[in-house]
């Protein structure tokens, strides 16, 4: 059974690109979150803006994974910078709501159209694990300058990380 697991909402694509990309490299687990709600075109777009400025977050759709939460070394959650407060989407925060305190060690990809840090995302994710964070950002695509070594130097953060434990 696999040991790192990657799970991710991604409404566009980039973020899972991004995630299945990790995945593969770490050899993880790969789960996306939905809610079963169509989002695509410009009313899904709009839909998703006003579900991430909301302070209730709607519910994802049961899930299963290989092993319990808390049972995985690492888990790493993907997440799109939403809406003009740049904000985490709304099912990653219902996902950390629900489940932030059953993960021992997070680590965070957050994808986005900017070059805008958008710090305070970790910040608001880190409000549900109790945990800092042992990773870092991604920019949206691979059209932004730096994606490519984003992309690297998070893996190579997260393989020290855990090499660090055995």
């Amino acid at each position: 059974m696999r040991d790192v697991l990657c799970i991710y909402y991604s409404r566009t694509g980039n973020t899972k690109r991004v995630m299945e990309t990790i995945a593969k490299e770490m050899d993880a687990e790969l789960l996306a979150l939905t809610d079963g709600v169509e989002r695509s075109g410009l009313r899904g777009w709009l839909r998703s803006g006003m579900d991430a400025m909301r302070k209730d977050c709607p519910d994802v759709l049961p899930f299963e994974t290989e092993r319990k939460l808390e049972n995985y070394r690492l888990v790493i959650i993907g997440t799109p910078a939403v809406g003009p407060a740049a904000v985490a989407a709304a099912w990653v925060r219902s996902f950390l709501k629900q489940h932030g305190k059953e993960l021992d060690r997070v680590a965070y990809v957050l994808t986005r159209g900017s070059e805008h840090k958008s710090e305070d995302i970790y910040r608001q994710m880190d409000q549900y694990t109790g945990k800092a964070p042992s990773g870092g950002h991604i920019p949206a695509g691979g059209a932004h300058v730096g994606h490519t070594f984003w992309q690297e130097e998070f893996l190579r953060q997260i393989r020290e990380l855990l090499a660090e434990e055995e």
